[in-house]
């Protein structure tokens, strides 16, 4: 099957997706940290891709997923049912506010996103790839702001966004309580600019720190850093 994605440990269909599994979701789900998290929340999981990747890493975590696309949550949540970790996901069919409205005692050692991110630019033909793609400001301001209430005291928010965009949450952040705790700068090559940025957020006043992530050293060739990364998951390396 075309669709049909293999990692070592899962398998992903993406039938029907209009957001397929990439890079910036495969990255955020190998990089995001936190020390030996319990809980796990995946804002806008299409696929599930990320989440499985989160259950694989950290084996005592339960992780809850949220979709608001109706055919993307119907997918992760098949893909999550076929996985050896389906005794620890729950999938929620339905928007982030409506989740942690009905949900409003729930806390998180690590919140991830990878989420809509063109603010203000011409939208993509199709409602589904509007719907993945596409954010407005204040999309942004309630993810952050539930996002904030909904972590641990040493929680952490984990979050990949395009470089402009990425200034604007870190604007939010800090009316929402939240420190920026990592910043890293990912590059096609080496001698390329950012194009995204994994940025980390807590309530922690401690210093903030900057990291480069390059993911390929040549044209087709992936980059050390980028097959560390993945190792544990993509079948190439």
């Amino acid at each position: 099957m075309a669709d049909l994605f293999h990692f070592k440990q899962f398998s992903i269909d993406q039938s029907g997706c209009a957001m397929k599994i990439n890079t910036d979701g495969v990255l955020l789900g190998a990089l995001a940290e936190v020390n030996k998290p319990q809980a796990i929340l995946d804002i806008g999981t299409g696929t599930g891709v990320i989440a499985l990747m989160l259950t694989q890493r950290f084996p005592e975590a339960k992780i809850d997923a949220v979709e608001i696309d109706e055919t993307a949550a119907k997918t992760a949540a098949s893909n999550f049912a076929k996985s050896q970790f389906v005794n620890r996901l729950t999938l929620f069919p339905s928007s982030f506010e409506q989740f942690f409205e009905a949900n409003d005692d729930k806390h998180y050692n690590l919140i991830v996103s990878n989420p809509p991110f063109y603010i203000n630019s011409l939208h993509s033909p199709g409602a589904g790839k509007k719907l993945a793609k596409h954010a407005d400001v204040d999309f942004f301001k309630n993810l952050i702001s539930d996002a904030a209430k909904h972590l641990t005291a040493e929680g952490m928010f984990w979050l990949i966004l395009p470089v402009d965009t990425a200034e604007l949450v870190k604007q939010l952040s800090i009316v929402n309580g939240l420190m920026i705790h990592h910043i890293i700068n990912i590059r096609s090559y080496p001698e390329s600019k950012p194009h995204r940025q994994i940025i980390s957020f807590d309530r922690q006043q401690t210093n903030m720190f900057e990291t480069q992530f390059v993911i390929y050293d040549a044209l087709k060739q992936y980059s050390g850093q980028y097959q560390t990364a993945l190792k544990d998951f993509f079948t190439i390396f």
